[in-house]
């Protein structure tokens, strides 16, 4: 089969790898048919992610159809059309237990395209299928429902949730490229008093008005002024930074009121300043996480009800073996507008479904 593949910082092919086999009885094969590109590629191609070795295949995110099932899976059979989430559960451990998948100890957490081969090829192989795979409704495209095999989950549960958005908050998000405006659609749910965006891109400040941000900031500008302008001075009640570059989570830090939240969702690579000589008299709390997916069947059902806007998140499309231009395309984001690019996507009529 081919894949994508990673062979050190700043170098990857599109090549001729093996196919993946059943190595446990709980492993299914998913033969792919939409994939979609993370920052956090971005970041393993930049060589910030050193555990990653080379010969790997790349990618966490997929929507495909079962080819293959190990003999202890139960939930799902040859025939199925699944997502594949971005987090393996072993489901035993004892984070596994208290739904926090990320964490796990037992084989699982993040480990496509980061320990082991991942989903941007024609197969890929899925460990703990049972809990790691996700039945597809028919109702959702398959372009659509790739997004929620990491951002809008990570988005929701690491920046919404975490961040404790209670109706009649100002909910002010850093950052609007994918998570940011996947936090923007998703922080809708709660009834917030108002959503200000930040970002350095006009499209991406666009993007985030037609997603339902309120307002929105130039952060070559000043936008805490902003946030304390429509805040009578005081601050936002959560702030999530969806950059991960100090500069943002420093910013995240001045513009949160006393008593309110900073979600942290970017990927940083760089070490932030915590400035406690300010901070610590504020009852600030802040927040860091990695998602542990365990809001996919919900997100899923919302998606099937039209409730979350998917689609317009996604700016390009291309085959599956294109995706040398695609990881151009998404890279050089300022020149390109892109928000998510998807790579494959055929439409279906109707999915099996599991016997009970």
């Amino acid at each position: 089969m081919k894949g994508f593949v990673f062979h050190g910082p700043g170098q990857a092919s599109w090549q001729d790898v093996p196919d993946p086999a059943i190595k446990e009885p709980t492993d299914a094969i998913v033969k792919v048919e939409a994939v979609t590109i993370c920052g956090t590629d971005l970041h393993i191609l930049k060589g910030d992610v050193p555990e990653v070795r080379p010969g790997t295949v790349l990618g966490h995110e997929a929507v495909g159809q079962i080819v293959e099932a190990g003999s202890d899976v139960r939930t799902v059979r040859p025939g199925d059309r699944v997502l594949v989430s971005c987090i393996t559960s072993c489901g035993r451990c004892r984070f596994c237990r208290e739904s926090s998948y990320g964490q796990c100890r037992g084989g699982g957490g993040w480990i496509l395209g980061h320990l082991v081969d991942g989903t941007q090829a024609e197969y890929v192989r899925a460990p703990y299928a049972d809990l790691s795979v996700h039945p597809l409704p028919a109702a959702v495209r398959s372009e659509d429902a790739v997004l929620l095999a990491d951002i809008f989950p990570t988005a929701y549960e690491v920046g919404v949730l975490n961040g404790h958005v209670r109706p009649g908050d100002t909910v002010a998000i850093v950052g609007a490229g994918p998570i940011g405006l996947a936090a923007i659609a998703t922080a809708r749910m709660f009834s917030p008093e108002r959503i200000i965006a930040v970002d350095l891109a006009p499209a991406r400040l666009e993007a985030a008005h037609r997603l339902g941000a309120d307002a929105v900031a130039d952060g070559h500008e000043d936008p805490g002024q902003l946030v304390a302008d429509l805040t009578g001075g005081l601050g936002a009640d959560v702030v999530v930074e969806a950059v991960g570059v100090p500069e943002s989570f420093e910013l995240c830090t001045r513009m949160v009121r006393p008593g309110g939240r900073v979600a942290n969702v970017g990927v940083h690579g760089r070490p932030a300043t915590l400035h406690l000589e300010d901070l610590w008299i504020k009852n600030v709390t802040i927040t860091t996480g990695l998602v542990d997916t365990y809001s996919t069947p919900t997100l899923l059902r919302m998606a099937a009800a039209g409730r979350l806007p998917t689609g317009q998140l996604v700016t390009h499309t291309f085959p599956l073996d294109h995706m040398e231009e695609a990881y151009d395309v998404f890279a050089k984001a300022a020149e390109t507008g892109a928000l998510k690019v998807v790579l494959g996507g055929e439409q279906h009529a109707e999915v099996a479904v599991p016997a009970a």
